[in-house]
């Protein structure tokens, strides 16, 4: 490798003041890192304890209104008696005043006596329920707890429903996952109501479903937070999960919408639902980074069934160190930049005369002549110098020579390209033709034989058929038999003559023939042989149109198969057009249909003998026209699409 000596000299100078700047860099980045990083984890960690309070602070409000509601003297008397109606009375505007979901009273057995969300359902047994259990020992309990989905149900078809939450999947397989999840997590309080003796005589459970439960966490955000934003983005958020399945969050996912039925990460929910402890750390979060906290949701037995998470934003953290880290960094760049203009400076008073000549050489690699240097030393530069103007000099005369000789080749190169290209265009044109020809040919000469030797045969039968005709009366058995076979015969025959015309035994009467009048003759007669219902003709004749010459019987024939086909390609009629015109000494004949078109794989076959699509047909109309165009020096040209119909032109000339 070349190093210049300006550039030797700089690095000289740069490389103590560069490694000096750069640990300077990462150690003022490091500090910065970790000091706003822990600042963050702190504030995450003092947020999580504020959370836990407000999620402790609504326990403790259903705890209270169950509690002041069992201590109320008319709520002991309705109990005992057993009313529902009185007990309806007194739960049901409680619980829509103080927004529980859950509020129902049991008897001193545990049984069910009146449901506020669910009132035909009661008398079933929940003595079982830990928070009923104690409650009949005396106790007032709250706690969280996991309702099973077929105890939501019998609460009430409303809180099934919003308990019901659908699970979005993902690549974590730690069981086998549903893709919805049906149970309900709650806050539960349940107290004992007493009569006036002292004797429990009922339990009253009310409870707050925390699925689907936006304001609970939205409260937390709320009151932790404060609504601080950054980016149109809240930083903070807050997020309940059941097991690991987010149940209430203001998360958002990608969509802008809550990440309810998102899973929490793998290394999460092995530390804080597993091993019971509380996550601080940065965690990727739906579809960013935060700074998270995370501590476990137990039940009465201890047991984690969920967590509750707060988190922040690492974006504005992230900004605000890259802010103070761009400051910094620009302060140690602009050191680092005053030291390299200083050494710039110096080096390049030192390798002026050599950075000169490397200019001028750099000008002539990239394509400039006619360029002369001026050194005024006299030293081995200033030769040098002379020599690379001379050099130049004698660059300038070749290159002349050299694109010279390249116009002469790639003028020589395009017109051997061009006839090139013209006679393999006219070889591939005629191939297709010889080979067209020559299969006609054999097919011709085929046809002409069998023609010949059918016709013998088929005369003696017609022959034969039109005397039983007359032998057998009309009104016989075996007389639909005998005129059957003589329709046959007669469409024997026409395959016959069809074979004879494509091998063109045929002798053509030349004549004058009027295209226009043979054209509209064709439309006028075909209706005899087809149906016309629904097709719609468009006959677009050139005026004046030249006669041409040819046997007009033959192009009828070639005019009305064209015809023909194209009325049969619309079942369900359509548009037929006909129209010619004239160009440098052609007449050209048109027929268009809307009809079904012509598959792309048939194109290069429907002139072939034999070849046909329509049922009962002999494959041989196109091949019989084609050989009769060409005869009469033309050409027939087709294009079509499927489903939009097909374009027949004849070319002849006038």
């Amino acid at each position: 490798m070349r190093f210049p000596i300006k550039a030797k000299l700089t690095i000289a100078t740069l490389i103590p003041l560069s490694v000096a700047i750069f640990i300077c860099w990462l150690t003022g980045v490091f500090i910065l890192n970790s000091k706003i990083a822990s600042q963050a984890q702190d504030k995450v960690r003092n947020d999580l304890n504020s959370a836990r309070e407000i999620y402790l602070n609504e326990i403790s409000h259903i705890r209270d209104v169950v509690k002041f509601t069992a201590t109320a003297p008319y709520t002991a008397d309705a109990l005992a008696k057993g009313k529902t109606g009185d007990i309806a009375s007194i739960l049901t505007p409680l619980k829509t005043a103080e927004k529980l979901d859950l509020f129902m009273a049991l008897d001193a057995t545990g049984k069910v006596l009146y449901r506020t969300n669910n009132p035909a359902a009661s008398g079933d047994d929940r003595s079982k329920s830990l928070f009923v259990a104690r409650a009949l020992k005396g106790e007032i309990v709250t706690g969280t707890s996991i309702i099973p989905p077929a105890e939501m149900v019998v609460e009430g078809a409303e809180l099934a429903r919003r308990a019901t939450i659908g699970v979005v999947p993902t690549p974590r397989a730690r069981s086998a996952e549903e893709s919805v999840e049906r149970a309900g997590m709650m806050l539960i309080a349940a107290a004992p109501v007493r009569d006036r003796a002292g004797n429990i005589v009922g339990i009253l459970v009310g409870g707050v479903l925390l699925n689907n439960n936006n304001a609970l966490v939205d409260k937390i955000k709320n009151i932790v937070y404060e609504g601080v934003q950054s980016g149109g983005k809240d930083v903070g958020s807050a997020t309940i999960f059941l097991g690991d399945l987010r149940i209430a969050t203001n998360v958002l996912n990608s969509g802008g919408k809550r990440a309810v039925g998102t899973r929490l990460s793998e290394e999460v929910y092995n530390r804080v639902i597993l091993r019971k402890e509380k996550w601080i750390d940065g965690a990727f979060v739906v579809n960013n980074w935060y700074f998270t906290a995370y501590e476990p949701i137990l039940s009465l037995e201890g047991v984690p069934i969920g967590c509750l998470y707060v988190g922040m934003l690492e974006k504005p953290y992230t900004a605000i160190k890259f802010k103070l880290g761009f400051i910094f960094s620009g302060v140690l760049l602009l050191g680092g930049m005053i030291g390299f203009s200083v050494s710039g400076y110096i080096s390049t008073r030192l390798a002026r005369p050599i950075r000169e000549l490397e200019n001028m050489a750099r000008r002539v690699a990239s394509g400039e002549r006619n360029v002369q240097i001026r050194v005024h030393t006299r030293d081995e530069i200033g030769d040098l110098a002379g020599q690379f103007n001379e050099m130049t000099r004698t660059l300038m005369q070749r290159e002349e020579d050299i694109r010279e000789l390249n116009r002469d080749l790639e003028q020589k190169v395009q017109q051997r390209t061009a006839e090139l290209e013209e006679k393999n265009l006219l070889l591939v044109k005629t191939r297709q033709e010889l080979v067209r020809a020559e299969k006609l040919a054999a097919i011709g000469e085929l046809a002409a034989g069998v023609a010949h030797e059918i016709n013998n045969p088929m005369a003696i039968i017609r022959g034969n058929t039109e005397l039983l005709q007359m032998s057998v009366p009309p009104d016989a058995d075996n007389r639909e038999e005998v005129d059957t076979i003589f329709q046959q015969t007669g469409r024997v025959e026409r395959i016959v003559a069809n074979l004879l015309r494509f091998a063109r035994q045929e002798r053509r009467h030349l004549g004058s023939v009027s295209v226009n009048g043979l054209l509209r003759e064709i439309v006028s007669q075909v209706g005899h042989q087809v149906p016309l219902a629904g097709i719609d003709i468009r006959e677009e004749y050139a005026a004046p149109m030249p006669e041409i010459e040819g046997d007009g019987d033959q192009l009828r024939q070639v005019f009305t198969n064209l015809v023909i086909n194209a009325v049969q390609a619309m079942p369900s009629g359509g548009e037929l057009t006909i129209c010619t015109e004239t160009d440098a000494g052609d007449c050209m004949i048109t027929v268009a249909d809307t009809g079904s078109g012509i598959a792309p794989e048939n194109l290069e076959q429907i002139f072939n003998p034999f070849f046909t699509t329509k049922t009962g047909g002999t494959g041989l109309g196109l091949s019989v026209s084609y050989g009769i165009v060409r005869d009469h020096g033309g050409r027939i040209e087709v294009r079509s699409e499927p489903d939009k119909g097909s374009v027949f032109r004849v070319v002849l000339p006038v």
